[in-house]
């Protein structure tokens, strides 16, 4: 009987929660492939501005000719092939939709890298339309040159002229190598004109811009004591006997760009035109065409190794991202040390010691709100408290002869009031995740410690952080990741699109925290939107933006290995 009267209500049942499930499901699968495809864009883009790309010589008609600046031959790397729409083409354009009528060709395009910016009135590329193009070949002989001016140059090799007028002519069996080596002198004696520039005399003008700047003070005082006149007058003598030791590198570092210009490197270029290239602005030198696959694995890592060691040029156009990178890496390590103790002794006040009331909700609202506000606002408020406040009265306090001739040292932007800004920005992170993993350590370990005779504060630091450690670390990681690549606070308390110096050298006391800082996002904001030549550094774009991410995974990588051996560490605790 009882069977019979649940018989129709088990058939009434609809497993409603299920489609809820699903429903989730294709939500995430949608969410993790557009973040999958995204990185894939990424990797792609920025992993393929490294290999090394054949360069095509191109022909063209006489239509062609009169179009691109009457040249009947143009080298240059094809980037891409593109059909042309009603959308690409302009009311002006008339011509080119009848002559679409009778050949197809004339509504697709070629993008095509050109280089020799210094020739092209400063563009990189050259939008060719396919009825224009006779024939495409692929030269061995076509070689591809970067400068540290103008950006790279293609053309055809010719000769090498030395100072004595002597020529090696391109047609000899060892020019190749001939031009190797005198491209690796060039390299030698640039990296000696560096070291004796950056590092010898950025040393000593360094000192000598500390010791000018005590001068400024001492003869800006209206009424000197004897003692101060005498000061006056040693750190005079101190300037005096630093420039004598700057003369000689000086002219050693003269000498050696005198000697960079001594050789000629001679190519054609479009249309016939000779070119002669001093080797000292040459960097580098390759013949994509004549390749193997192994040399352009080698050239490929040789590329990425000095994309990452380089440091900028021609306004972050050209070059590496050294300082970027090393800035961003330093103002995240400085943010964590400051974020971790601060956020972790706010969330075991929070959790052990408060008590539990309208007003420590109150508190824990407003750190959840916190976490939403946009970053911006933290600029401001760093860029007003930590800077016009705090840095005001550290400059009062330790550097009153700076402030006396309006020179501020920590009253500016930098390094340290960039990771502290962040710091706070990312806090409220710190403190929701730290007491999400005190509140997990069981309940039965403070009595047990408690019952030992242990004190409270003694259970908290022995027993209860060390099991709460992983869940802290988790809240770092997720502090790291928001915090590395945020921009819109720095803009206000520190960064440079350009800065002179690291925040870490070997100049006393070796760590500045009063330095401004290059930053990758800040770099790839500059070079996407402020370069003169967009399309030329849409790579440069992609390639850093890929640099930022494995930085970020990387530093992530470190917390998480942390993590989990804390983990086995510490079998009893829940995480």
């Amino acid at each position: 009987m009882s069977n019979a009267k649940t018989k129709p209500f088990e058939k009434n049942i609809r497993p409603v929660g299920e489609v809820w499930v699903w429903v989730t499901g294709v939500g995430l699968a949608v969410g993790l492939f557009m973040i999958c495809f995204l990185l894939a864009v990424i990797a792609w883009n920025g992993i393929n501005f490294f290999w090394p790309k054949k360069i095509a010589e191109i022909t063209l008609s006489e239509d062609g000719r009169s179009a691109f600046r009457g040249e009947h031959t143009l080298p240059g790397v094809i980037i891409q092939r593109r059909n042309l729409t009603p959308e690409n083409l302009s009311p002006t354009d008339s011509d080119l939709i009848d002559l679409a009528e009778s050949n197809r060709d004339y509504m697709r395009e070629m993008m095509v890298f050109t280089g020799n910016r210094d020739l092209f009135a400063t563009q990189n590329f050259a939008f060719l339309n396919m009825g224009d193009i006779e024939s495409v070949a692929f030269p061995d002989d076509l070689i591809r040159i970067e400068r540290n001016q103008w950006g790279d140059a293609i053309g055809r090799p010719i000769a090498i002229r030395t100072a004595d007028g002597n020529e090696i002519t391109a047609d000899t069996t060892d020019f190749i190598k001939t031009l190797r080596m005198k491209v690796d002198e060039v390299r030698d004696r640039r990296a000696e004109i560096i070291r004796i520039e950056r590092r010898q005399m950025g040393r000593i003008n360094s000192f000598i811009n500390r010791e000018e700047l005590e001068i400024r003070y001492l003869r800006g005082l209206r009424d000197p004591s004897a003692a101060q006149v005498v000061e006056l007058d040693q750190r005079l003598q101190r300037v005096e006997e630093l420039r004598a030791e700057l003369e000689p590198l000086s002219h050693a570092s003269a000498a050696l760009r005198a000697r960079q210009n001594e050789t000629q490197f001679v190519f054609e270029v479009v249309g016939g035109v000779i070119r002669e290239q001093p080797l000292g602005d040459i960097i580098n030198f390759y013949f994509p065409n004549k390749m193997s696959l192994t040399q352009r694995f080698g050239w490929f890592c040789w590329k990425i190794w000095e994309f990452l060691s380089e440091h900028p040029r021609e306004a972050n156009t050209e070059g590496g991202i050294f300082p970027a990178l090393f800035g961003t890496f330093v103002m995240t390590v400085l943010m964590s040390l400051a974020v971790t103790p601060f956020g972790v002794l706010a969330a075991v006040y929070l959790r052990e010691y408060a008590k539990q009331g309208p007003l420590v909700s109150s508190v824990r609202i407003s750190i959840n709100n916190l976490a939403g506000v946009p970053s911006i606002v933290f600029g401001v408020f760093g860029l007003g408290f930590f800077i016009h406040e705090v840095g005001a009265v550290i400059d009062t306090l330790f550097y009153p002869r700076m402030v006396a001739i309006n020179t501020p040292v920590f009253g500016t932007g930098g390094i340290l009031w960039a990771s502290l800004t962040l710091a706070l920005m990312t806090v409220p992170v710190v403190i929701v995740a730290t007491e999400e993993a005190l509140a997990a350590v069981s309940r039965g370990v403070r009595e047990g410690s408690l019952a030992c005779g242990a004190s409270k504060w003694q259970t908290i630091q022995r027993l209860v952080l060390p099991a709460a450690s992983p869940g802290i670390l988790t809240g770092l990681i997720l502090a790291m990741a928001r915090g590395a690549g945020e921009v819109a606070p720095l803009l206000l308390v520190g960064v440079m699109a350009l800065a002179p110096s690291l925040p870490i050298d070997d100049i006393f006391p070796f760590v500045h925290l009063d330095r401004k800082f290059m930053h990758l996002g800040f770099h790839i904001y500059i070079v996407a939107l402020h370069s003169p030549d967009t399309e030329a550094t849409k790579p440069l774009v992609f390639a850093s933006t890929l640099v930022l991410i494995l930085l970020v995974i990387v530093l992530n990588l470190g917390a998480i290995m942390i993590r989990n051996h804390l983990r086995r560490k510490l079998q009893s605790s829940a995480f």
